[in-house]
């Protein structure tokens, strides 16, 4: 709190550069409020603890660097005392750990008054200790659903599970060695990922030498487009269509959620760890990647489509193109050419995801786009 203005997690990177920008010209207040139930005895004990943060004041240089190192969406007040934030955290007035999200003193007196033995506390207190170091769990604003969602890890982790998932990729799968196959994939992905909502991510743009007619992206930003669906898309902004997917796919951490509900937690632990790999981490890192090698659920489907629309137009791309690439690899279906890992695989209908393109594109829809039929024996009428 600062002025009277309360101050939680920012919405977005420009949300959170004017909240750190302010917090930072004069000292704030940091609440935490804490409740324990004793069931047994039927007793309810209520308290609170405050601290107040002096920082130094940040230029929008040293702001963007720090931006740049740490994730601030996923953060109350935009910053991390107990991580990099400390290099600008000059002093504080009371419990450290209650900035960092629990007041751990004024919890051990509230069991104290209901009598819980110091020796139970100390064991809780290691396992939390362990769990908060490990998971880093909290709930971040998603900018695609407008909800607040919760996420074992924090966008530092992300990358970090996508970095470890991307070195068994790339151990699994040959890229490309053409330099300029992979400049053109680089360049459009990048002006993809500049007009992004997620623009904390470094994204990586990479061709795999694959003939399957697939793309993937890994939680971080990585991601991959097969050779073989890079044959088959016929401008700039078709691939702009995939890579905006994609792309799509990581703003709204589908990758993140998918993994989350595929592997569990220790699965992703052992992904994001560092240490040498054994035969549990590389058993796991292989259902991950099969995982994000297939499709989302139909809404993530959806979802990724509608913000390439978004992508394309603001990065100077033909939107429409999203849609005659569906249809070609529709037609393609149809004929019988089907690989392993076909593009549209377990995804919603193409006919589906054609009508709602063309409803984000156009404000309408064809009846056609409801049919699975072969693009050029389309009548196009519209509703």
């Amino acid at each position: 709190m600062q002025d009277q203005k309360l101050y939680g997690k920012p919405r977005d990177l420009k949300a959170a550069r004017s909240m750190l920008k302010k917090l930072t010209r004069k000292p704030q207040w940091v609440y935490t409020g804490i409740a324990v139930v004793d069931k047994d005895k039927n007793k309810i004990l209520v308290s609170y603890e405050k601290t107040k943060v002096y920082m130094d004041k940040l230029t929008d240089k040293e702001i963007s660097g720090y931006f740049k190192r740490v994730s601030p969406v996923d953060k109350a007040g935009s910053f991390d005392i107990q991580g990099k934030g400390a290099l600008f955290v000059r002093r504080i007035e009371g419990c450290f750990y209650n900035v960092v999200g629990l007041p751990l003193r004024k919890l051990y007196l509230i069991l104290k008054r209901l009598g819980i033995k110091s020796l139970v506390f100390m064991f809780c207190l290691i396992n939390f200790s362990f769990c908060f170091i490990l998971s880093g769990c909290s709930t971040e604003y998603n900018v695609v659903t407008g909800k607040e969602e919760f996420y074992f890890y924090s966008t530092d982790k992300e990358v970090q599970i996508g970095k470890s998932i991307a070195k068994a990729v790339e151990s699994e799968y040959k890229l490309v060695d053409d330099p300029l196959v992979q400049k053109r994939v680089q360049d459009i992905g990048k002006r993809i990922a500049a007009v992004s909502d997620r623009k904390e991510v470094d994204y990586r743009f990479k061709v795999l030498d694959e003939d399957e007619v697939n793309a993937f992206a890994l939680p971080g930003g990585f991601i991959y487009v097969n050779k073989g669906l890079l044959e088959k898309v016929s401008s700039d902004d078709e691939l702009a269509g995939v890579l905006g997917h994609e792309v799509g796919h990581i703003v709204a951490k589908h990758s993140v959620k998918k993994l989350q509900t595929s592997i569990g937690m220790a699965g992703l632990n052992l992904l994001g760890a560092v240490a040498k790999a054994d035969r549990r981490t590389a058993r796991n890192t292989s259902i991950a990647i099969t995982e994000l090698m297939m499709a989302y659920n139909r809404q993530a489907e959806f979802e990724a489509d509608k913000l390439s629309v978004t992508y394309l137009k603001e990065a100077g791309f033909d939107p429409k193109a999203a849609v005659s690439l569906i249809d070609r690899l529709l037609d393609r279906r149809l004929k019988g050419d089907i690989h392993k890992y076909y593009y549209f695989r377990t995804h919603p209908y193409p006919s589906e995801r054609r009508a709602m393109l063309n409803k984000e594109i156009e404000g309408s829809f064809a009846f056609d786009d409801y049919i699975n039929a072969p693009p050029d024996s389309t009548t196009q009428t519209r509703w």
